[in-house]
């Protein structure tokens, strides 16, 4: 099933729909909060806690887009309310734990600079992602007239990725050539994620 089809299943079943907000305002509530865990105690620089607040604000308006669809559904993030839960919640880990496995072997980093570069590296692929998954969920809440938007995201989520490109060039002039391996595995972990939320759904239609 195509990114597209899968979106267009989501969007029209209020239930379904509700549970992918929510998944997604998981999945940015993890992003910040995972930036906030590579900050160094003390050398934090400015774009580092704009993303952080940015991610978080991301998670609060997903979560607040679920109210015009049903005000009684998806109060928290326990398994129920999200879509495909246990891919949900390994997805951002595993590329984590990857990422920081090849950093380690490609670079001799302390464990303060390795924190750093996976939070470079990390955060370049999400955004990579993220730039081709919301337009084509705006694409489709468009076509069927939704009440949910998500160009502030959108718009947010590009300006993120440009910030990731100046930071990456300050850190290694070949960082093209390592991102391509991060990329890789995120796209490995996201095809799982998709795979597990498709199953997901279909079931939901078969019910």
């Amino acid at each position: 099933m195509t990114l597209y089809n899968l979106l267009e299943k989501i969007v029209t079943d209020d239930e379904v729909h509700a549970k992918w907000l929510n998944t997604l305002s998981y999945m940015e509530n993890a992003g910040a909060r995972k930036i906030s865990a590579c900050e160094h105690p003390s050398d934090v620089n400015l774009i580092q806690l704009k993303h952080a607040a940015e991610e978080h604000r991301h998670a609060y308006y997903l979560k607040k887009q679920i109210l015009k669809i049903n005000s009684n559904t998806c109060e928290n993030y326990q398994r129920e309310h999200l879509l495909a839960s246990t891919a949900t919640r390994q997805y951002l880990n595993n590329l984590d734990i990857k990422t920081c496995k090849y950093l380690q072997n490609e670079f001799s980093l302390t464990k303060e600079q390795l924190k750093y570069a996976a939070y470079l590296f990390v955060t370049y692929a999400i955004e990579v992602r993220a730039d081709e998954l919301y337009p084509v969920y705006q694409e489709i809440l468009t076509k069927y007239s939704s009440k949910i938007m998500v160009k502030s995201i959108i718009l947010e989520e590009e300006g993120h990725l440009e910030e990731m490109i100046s930071q990456l060039d300050n850190f290694c002039e070949q960082w093209k050539i390592h991102v391509e391996h991060i990329l890789k595995i995120e796209n490995d972990l996201h095809q799982q994620w998709i795979d597990s939320i498709s199953q997901e759904v279909l079931k939901t239609e078969h019910v």
